[in-house]
Order: structure tokens, then C-alpha cells, then sequence
């Protein structure tokens, strides 16, 4: 299995995955920086061109290999291939189903404006900040409110943890406190604590690149078009 990977929150959602169960694989680092993101050869695996992606070349569908991208679904895939940390059931594949979208659509996306006007973009920027840390927050509160009678989203460590632990592992960076969230505070060093997401997000570290990269010299990375995608 080939897993295309940068050092950032949504890939360590699947690097942690791949640490907790084993499965083989290779890591392929992906320089966002550069554009290897935007390549044709990148975007005939995810025509989205962001990380995440996977290319199973043991999938057991025909012979070719199965490219899989979006961090959900990926982990949804890997979990079957496993047969651990997934649904059973098909309630319960429709509850997985829920937060893993719930993180994709919630906490995922206001994380990641929050720290674009943290780290890359210029700092006068005062509204845009103030309403993704609300928004931030307010991802915080929904899990602590889920957390409040369970040690994990559900009942046992999850792909749906591994899911919603990266952005809330960075809150401190991002400016957020999780004082007001104890629940998440606890639930956030239980994962932490973990050698295998410790591995995960330990993974090609020094190519972290938030202090050495901002919106105004690095256009490739920011300030995307559609003509990016349909050169």
C-alpha cells in the first residue's frame, strides 16, 4: 500500500490508522509547498488534489490497484481491511458514518481557516480570525458534550477519533484553549499518549512547514483557482 502523506492534521489522521493497525504500506511524502499535489499524476488518485490518499495494491477487486482519497473514507476503508476500529453494525456504520462526516464538514474545515489566519495569512485580519475561533470552539463544545459520559466518541478507540484527535492535538497552536473543555482535554491526552499516534505525528517532522511558508510567498499552496485544477 502507498500512502501519500504531509506532515499535517488530516494526514495524521491516516498515519496514526496505519501505526495503530500495522497494515504495510510505504509513506510517500507529498511537498505541498511545491505543488506535488497538483500534478496529473497526483490528481488521477484524488482530483482534488489534497492529501490524504492511498493506493491499496492488494485491494482483492480485480487486479489493478485502488486508490482511495478523503480522510473518512479512507479510514472507513482501512478499518474494513483490518476488520478493527470500524463499524459492526449497520446502526452503527450509520453513527460512524455521522461523526466522520460531522468532522469533514464541522471541525475539519473551521480548524483549517482558523490556522490559515493564524499562520499563513497576512495579520489584519481580525474578522475572518474571530469567526473561525468561534467556529472552532464551538467543534469543541459538541465533543465535549459527547464526551461527557463516554472515555471516546464511542464506546471503545475509534476511526472516528482518530478523525477529530489532529486538530484538536493542535488547539493550543491555533490559540484555543481547551481549559473550558475538559472532557476533550482528557479525551485528547488518551489519544495523545498512544505510541502510535505519538509515531504518527512524529512522522516526517521536520517537514512541518507552518513557520517557513505564508499566503504571500507561496501561491502554489495558497491562493488556488480553478485554473489549478484544469490545466
Amino acid at each position: 500500500m502507498d500512502f501519500y502523506f504531509s506532515p499535517t492534521p488530516n494526514g495524521w489522521k491516516i498515519a496514526i490508522m496505519l501505526a495503530e493497525t500495522g497494515l504495510a504500506h510505504q509513506t510517500i511524502l507529498v511537498d505541498l509547498t511545491k505543488g506535488d499535489q497538483l500534478t496529473p499524476q497526483f490528481r488521477a488518485m484524488n482530483p482534488n488534489a489534497k492529501i490524504p490518499v492511498i493506493v491499496d495494491h492488494e485491494a482483492g477487486i480485480g487486479t489493478a490497484p485502488v486508490s482511495v482519497f478523503e480522510s473518512g473514507a479512507i479510514l472507513l476503508y482501512l478499518a474494513e481491511k483490518a476488520g478493527r476500529f470500524g463499524p459492526i453494525t449497520a446502526l452503527e456504520r450509520k453513527e460512524y458514518n455521522e461523526w466522520l462526516f460531522w468532522q469533514a464538514a464541522n471541525q475539519g474545515p473551521m480548524a483549517g481557516q482558523l490556522s490559515h489566519f493564524v499562520n499563513y495569512a497576512p495579520k489584519d485580519q481580525e474578522y475572518a480570525h474571530g469567526r473561525y475561533k468561534g467556529e472552532f470552539e464551538r467543534t469543541l463544545a459538541v465533543l465535549e458534550t459527547r464526551l461527557s459520559q463516554r472515555d471516546y466518541i464511542f464506546d471503545d478507540y475509534s476511526i472516528a477519533d482518530m478523525m477529530s484527535f489532529p486538530w484538536a492535538f493542535i488547539s493550543k497552536p491555533l490559540g484555543v484553549s481547551l481549559a473550558p473543555f475538559p472532557n476533550v482535554t482528557a479525551w485528547r491526552q488518551r489519544i495523545k499518549s498512544r505510541p502510535a499516534v505519538q509515531d504518527a505525528i512524529n512522522l516526517y517532522k521536520d517537514a512541518q512547514f507552518s513557520k517557513t511558508t505564508n499566503a504571500q510567498q507561496n501561491a502554489v499552496l495558497f491562493n488556488q483557482s480553478a485554473q489549478h485544477l484544469m490545466s
